[in-house]
């Protein structure tokens, strides 16, 4: 006997919780038009976040690449640690997407400030620590909205509920 689904047994619907910002220190190395497109490999100097549940430092020695696809999609792959101010360390690793109008992309691609609402950067972060105090982390799952500056790199980073 088929399934039938009705919309009394739909999901509920996804809310968010601000987390914290993060303002990331960034050096960035081009590796040039390879074969999958425009690759970017990039380490964090440091850095800085601040929410209502905590805040701290990013440490030295993270980093990730980006890839500008053949579509102009542009691909993150990020990876570093926060340690709060009471010195609990959290690992994390995100994936995500950058796109926008050419005229909108060029811009940011030129170092210019773009208003973060002309194009879409989503993030996925994903959280591990062996805090006690700050394990809830490891059960969450959350995304994150960035922006660049002028010399930063900045997401706003939600719980989803």
């Amino acid at each position: 006997m088929p399934v039938i689904f009705t919309r009394e047994i739909c999901m509920p619907e996804v809310n968010t919780e601000f987390l914290f910002t993060i303002a990331l220190e960034i050096q960035v190395f081009s590796l040039g038009d390879t074969p999958y497109g425009s690759r970017r490999i990039f380490h964090f100097d440091g850095g800085s976040f601040e929410g209502p549940k905590f805040k701290g430092r990013v440490l030295p020695g993270g980093g990730g690449s980006s890839l500008i696809r053949r579509d102009d999609v542009l691909e993150v792959d990020v990876r570093l640690i926060l340690e709060t101010e009471d010195k609990h360390q959290v690992c994390v690793a995100w994936k995500g997407l950058r796109h926008g109008p050419k005229e909108v992309m060029d811009r940011l691609y030129r170092g210019e400030i773009v208003d973060p609402r002309a194009y879409y950067f989503r993030t996925a972060p994903y959280f591990e620590t062996s805090s006690e105090k700050y394990g809830w982390m490891n059960r969450i799952c959350a995304i994150a909205t960035g922006s660049l500056g002028a010399n930063a790199r900045t997401l706003d980073v939600f719980q989803v509920l």
